[in-house]
């Protein structure tokens, strides 16, 4: 996946629409920032996500870190394989390391979030 073709919330979650599915993973700013990964807590399938509010957390040696909800709606996925090969969330952030999907309730909260320019302005703040 492009992240040219993403959206970005400023806590570093991307995500990727496809109808009213929304796949969700964490941006490559955020896993070099954290580095060496030991930990990810997946959500429920059939859980409530709501846009702003904690989901999971990813932990690394350095930190334990929340992830928080780009968007609201039901989680219909979450990435199985993830906890086990935490390598794919470095190796491939945008591809093989997305953490959920959700049935979008709200679409709108999409176009709200930064396209990728703006998110790598921000990043480039921090």
């Amino acid at each position: 996946m492009d992240p040219t073709t993403l959206r970005f919330a400023k806590s570093h979650e991307w995500v990727s629409v496809d109808g009213d599915i929304a796949t969700v993973g964490i941006s490559k700013f955020a896993v070099d920032a954290l580095t060496d990964l030991v930990y990810l807590e997946l959500p429920e399938v059939g859980s409530a996500a709501e846009a702003g509010a904690v989901f999971g957390v990813v932990e690394s040696v350095k930190a334990a870190s929340d992830l928080y909800a780009p968007i609201s709606g039901e989680v219909t996925e979450v990435n199985e394989a993830l906890p086990d090969d935490l390598g794919m969330l470095s190796d491939e952030p945008y591809t093989g390391g997305w953490i959920m999907k959700v049935k979008l309730s709200n679409a709108d909260e999409v176009s709200a979030l930064m396209d990728h320019a703006a998110y790598e302005a921000h990043c480039s703040e921090s």
